[in-house]
């Protein structure tokens, strides 16, 4: 998985802000950088200018820049065409494609002897272009998708619709990325309502929009806001590929639980209706001595996450987060709530998806 920023020349920013943000971005571990040349609000004069100071920053942050483009891209940037090699000669070796390409004109450009990387429009895409691509020759090594972001509320992706174009792209082999908010800092103009692919995560925080995106099974996700804050940047690169994190209240004061949580956990292949049952928390509970004395074996609502005691014998360990409410049992101890803000990530755990729950303080 890789992790993005975004800075946008002649809005918002000032040069200084958006060097220094490539510079924090750059010592977190992330590793690419969104711009687009075709924003109509942007500040024209200072346009150029701007795109050079950042472009001078990323390559020395070692940052790959990705540039969202059009047809017309070339002519604001007094490039003799709209080809890789003319993006190539100007700094930009990755080229995200946006309206008015033919699947011609992006098979040609993934056979470009600069060795450019050609991202698609991963929430317009279908898979009937994806097709014509194979059938032109297209270089899918070199090809790569992105979500839209989307400025008006309201506008944004469902995660249905998110998982389904991600998974088509998936099926050709091609990784695809997507955009988070920032809700704490600077939101970008000219709306600055936040940024989101998936209009669930407007008003999300960074960490838990992150969070979800790795649960789905996202390549690449990038902060798409003009300034993010130190705490979503770190937030951002600290995402893990493929986990369903999960925080949660705990319910009891024991030490020997948080030690039982300290690693992820696996969903049992064999789904059960009423809870997400993990694989290795029996011998996990037996090889850190875990005593499994009753303890809150109080009503069992959605979101809590439950740990058996010794009282349900070769059941003795069982960790499980439930899925629908079930009454107390004096066998089963409650250890923890996932807070109510993030029980949706439960139904992002999977027969055989990792998932951890990370305790409050």
């Amino acid at each position: 998985m890789a992790f993005g920023i975004s800075v946008y020349p002649g809005l918002d920013n000032t040069p200084a802000e958006n060097v220094s943000l490539i510079r924090r971005a750059a010592r977190l571990g992330i590793t690419r950088l969104f711009t687009s040349l075709h924003i109509p609000e942007h500040d024209k004069a200072a346009f150029a200018d701007e795109l050079h100071s950042i472009l001078d920053a990323a390559l020395a942050a070692r940052l790959d820049l990705i540039a969202d483009v059009t047809p017309e891209s070339a002519n604001i940037l007094g490039l003799p065409a709209c080809t890789p090699e003319a993006f190539h000669a100007f700094g930009i070796h990755t080229l995200r494609l946006d309206d008015g390409f033919t699947a011609s004109d992006i098979a040609a450009f993934t056979r470009s002897k600069t060795g450019a990387r050609i991202q698609l429009n991963a929430s317009a895409i279908s898979e009937e272009l994806l097709a014509e691509l194979s059938k032109t020759g297209a270089d899918v090594s070199r090809l790569e998708a992105l979500h839209n972001f989307y400025p008006r509320t309201g506008t944004g992706l469902s995660v249905h619709a998110l998982m389904e174009k991600t998974a088509l792209i998936h099926r050709f082999g091609v990784r695809v990325g997507a955009f988070v908010p920032t809700l704490d800092g600077k939101k970008r103009a000219p709306l600055f309502d936040g940024l989101p692919t998936a209009e669930l995560h407007r008003n999300c925080s960074v960490d838990l929009a992150a969070r979800h995106l790795a649960a789905l099974g996202l390549d690449d996700i990038f902060l798409s806001d003009s300034l993010p804050t130190d705490g979503e940047l770190t937030a951002l690169a600290n995402a893990t590929p493929n986990l369903v994190a999960l925080r949660a209240v705990p319910a009891v004061k024991n030490d020997a639980v948080r030690r039982l949580l300290d690693a992820p956990f696996t969903a049992r292949p064999d789904e059960a209706r009423d809870a997400v049952r993990a694989i290795e928390s029996r011998t996990r509970a037996k090889e850190l001595d875990f005593p499994l004395l009753p303890e809150n074996t109080e009503d069992r609502p959605f979101g809590a996450v439950t740990l058996d005691n010794i009282d349900y014998l070769r059941y003795a360990g069982e960790l499980q987060i439930i899925k629908r409410p079930q009454p107390a049992d004096p066998r089963t101890n409650v250890i923890a709530h996932i807070r109510k803000e993030e029980r949706f990530l439960i139904s992002c755990i999977r027969p055989g998806s990792k998932f951890r729950i990370l305790l409050d303080e």
